[in-house]
């Protein structure tokens, strides 16, 4: 018979009526939920909807009378030095909390396409995973999730809450998180890079700069529509700059399905405008 056993994460309140966000790494192979409270109330959780490519769960709890969420802050302005503070569930002994710095934003930990973490010196542990990481005014502005260990301590890492909160509200709404897509691979350009690109006598005749360069262009797809071509720099997404391929996907992702969305492209030594629609990436099953 398979073997069962019972497995700790942390979380936070973000209504009164108990909705619960956590890391779905949490709870995505869970057969129940409990949620334990402050006070040491525990209610039967149901997970509503998991979004793997981001790590993010959001569950449901019954409360009998109304509970006091979190305050949402605002993890764009969230700056390299600021105090925060992680408040969790490390290796079992709940109400603990940490405190620390942030020491870089937007690392890229997995090489995944929604990598975007604030980096921190706040010691966590397992059973941190899912809480909140909180600024000097009391506002959570990321879901801790991931500790590195280093020598002389560790390093720990949160998704900002600004995807996070987008998330909760997507799964609130529809059951599911919606990620925008439009269907391009791309590269990050340098220097170097581009000599080497133009020395070949490829297709491509690149500038030799710093840039995300559309390496190639997946046919059917709203990029295809757009008339995206391979060999194009993306300079922009609906006007904000971008330096590499995942702060074009995270920007991407930002936008809404089926809605218009600027590109700023660098062609044949040209700066051009496109209009893209970005279409439904498909759910994992």
């Amino acid at each position: 018979t398979p073997r069962r056993g019972a497995a700790v994460g942390s979380g936070f309140i973000i209504s009164s009526d108990g909705y619960v966000v956590t890391n779905n790494h949490v709870v995505e192979n869970a057969d129940s939920v409990e949620v334990v409270l402050n006070d040491d109330q525990r209610l039967k959780g149901t997970i509503i909807g998991k979004d793997p490519k981001t790590d993010l769960a959001l569950i449901k709890v019954e409360p009998k009378e109304d509970l006091i969420p979190v305050v949402w802050g605002d993890s764009k302005a969230a700056r390299i030095g600021d105090w925060v503070v992680a408040i969790g569930n490390p290796l079992g002994l709940g109400g603990t909390v940490t405190a620390g710095i942030i020491s870089a934003r937007g690392r890229n930990l997995r090489s995944g396409p929604y990598d975007d973490y604030i980096q921190t010196d706040a010691p966590i542990n397992r059973g941190n995973s899912g809480g909140p990481l909180f600024d000097i005014d009391g506002k959570v502005i990321g879901i801790n999730t991931a500790i590195r260990t280093a020598p002389g301590g560790g390093l720990s890492f949160a998704v900002p809450v600004n995807l996070a909160k987008r998330i909760a509200q997507q799964i609130v709404s529809t059951g599911e998180a919606s990620h925008p897509f439009i269907g391009v691979q791309l590269r990050s350009l340098t220097p170097q890079l581009a000599r080497e690109i133009n020395a070949t006598g490829s297709s491509c005749n690149v500038p030799e700069r710093n840039g995300v360069l559309v390496v190639e262009v997946v046919p059917n797809t709203p990029a295809a529509e757009a008339d995206i071509r391979q060999c194009d720099l993306i300079l922009d997404v609906d006007g904000e700059s971008v330096q590499n391929p995942t702060e074009v996907q995270l920007a991407v992702d930002r936008g809404e399905v089926g809605q218009p969305m600027q590109l700023k492209l660098r062609r044949d030594g040209n700066e051009i405008s496109v209009e893209v629609r970005p279409k439904e990436l498909p759910r994992q099953n």
